[in-house]
């Protein structure tokens, strides 16, 4: 996910809340329960203030009351029900990013920014085909010592399948309170095995930033674009390049994005004075933000991990640093989501969540819906190896660029 942060300084400057008359104006709108489809998805405002209370609105309230009138079955709270109808109002919208999201979906968008949780301790994501993917585990966590494995299949929890869900939604519905239990239902595309696992869910504190040194080379992998990742990032790579490496790997894989301004700050560590992504709105408005010279990263040999789990943000740094010819790009093609989304905090805890406008590389590629294509490809088969081939790939890269270099080196002392 890519957002704009309240306050950020990076323009537009968005409104991450409601402006007041909103919210003291709108009410949310009730949704039919599952079976009832025409009025889930209808949001409704204050009758004497709303633009939207039309006469064709009194189908809103004439479902309602039919369905009150007539229901065979229990009906949920009425707040259950309005949760619903925003649901459906906003899924209507076709647009996956867009989507609303009750208090416990919420959040999971909090937590990860605030970087803890109770949960299992892995990272998903959503593959191809919308499933729920294992793309890391933590050691030392609860899902790892149950064996669960990268790349298997949530396909329920707790009973509930979570086919379709979004993101934020099935992740939401995986944490819960540390020393809670969750059973999952899970695929294992490696043997096509099905089974299920309960696992107690423990503290999780997101790491940022991980680094490790490969022979003269810099490990470091960024697990997401919170509010501190550009401060963490530098601090690490400033030891590593202390440390005398010669090159950096910067990982990628399986981060799922995060903030905008993180991604701009990010990419501005490794590149000079240049454009690093553009953004334009639905009005054909367009903001370029901008990299400046004299960052601690700019001229150490470097290479970028990505793979299906990259997107957003991640692809915003990816991207920029592969058509400003910094970086090659190594693993497999990017998710593609381009872009860029504002989160509003409504009462309650609930949160709206809609998609305002596109993100460009600096080539000016789009990238939603198609994702990017890395330089040097691992192919499925070695990306299923025991050791990572991602990084063997990546240090032979660097390597070989490294000996390549070396007696033009030689030639100009």
């Amino acid at each position: 996910m890519l957002v704009h942060k309240s306050g950020d300084d990076s323009p537009p400057a968005p409104a991450k809340r409601l402006a007041s008359p909103l919210r003291t104006q709108l009410l949310f709108a009730a949704a039919l329960i599952a079976g009832v489809a025409f009025v889930g998805g209808v949001w409704f405002a204050d009758q004497m203030d709303s633009p939207h209370n039309t006469d064709e609105f009194d189908l809103f309230w004439q479902s309602w009351t039919i369905l009150e009138d007539e229901y065979y079955y229990e009906l949920p709270a009425d707040q259950a029900l309005i949760y619903g109808a925003a649901q459906g109002l906003l899924s209507a919208a076709g647009d996956r990013y867009t989507f609303f999201a009750p208090p416990q979906a919420a959040a999971y968008d909090r937590q990860t920014l605030a970087g803890e949780f109770g949960g299992i301790g892995a990272y998903v994501g959503l593959d191809a085909d919308g499933q729920l993917t294992i793309t890391a585990l933590f050691s030392g966590f609860p899902a790892k010592e149950a064996g669960l494995l990268a790349q298997d299949v949530i396909e329920e929890v707790d009973g509930v399948s979570i086919a379709g869900w979004t993101l934020e939604a099935a992740v939401g519905r995986l944490r819960g309170k540390v020393d809670s239990q969750v059973t999952l239902a899970v695929y294992r595309p490696a043997d096509g095995s099905r089974f299920t696992v309960t696992i107690t869910r423990a503290r999780v504190e997101l790491p940022t930033v991980i680094t490790d040194t490969l022979g003269s080379f810099g490990y470091v992998r960024l697990y997401t674009f919170n509010d501190r990742a550009t401060e963490l990032l530098e601090a690490e790579i400033e030891t590593l390049i202390e440390q005398g490496v010669t090159g950096l790997i910067l990982d990628l894989r399986g981060n799922p994005g995060g903030l905008l301004d993180q991604a701009v700050s990010v990419s501005d560590l490794f590149l000079d004075e240049g454009v690093i992504v553009t953004q334009q709105d639905r009005k054909g408005r367009r903001s370029t933000y901008r990299s400046q010279a004299g960052q601690i990263a700019e001229d150490i040999p470097l290479v970028v991990l990505i793979d299906g789990g990259s997107a957003s943000a991640s692809e915003v740094v990816a991207g920029a640093l592969q058509d400003r010819g910094r970086a090659a790009l190594i693993g497999q093609p990017s998710f593609g989501k381009g872009s860029v989304q504002h989160v509003h905090d409504l009462p309650g805890g609930s949160q709206v969540h809609v998609t305002v406008a596109l993100w460009f590389t600096p080539d000016e590629t789009p990238i939603q819906d198609q994702g990017l294509i890395p330089d040097v490809t691992v192919d499925d088969s070695a990306a299923a190896a025991e050791d990572d081939p991602f990084t063997a790939a990546a240090l032979a890269y660097l390597t070989q660029s490294a000996d390549s270099a070396e007696p033009e080196a030689q030639a100009l002392e």
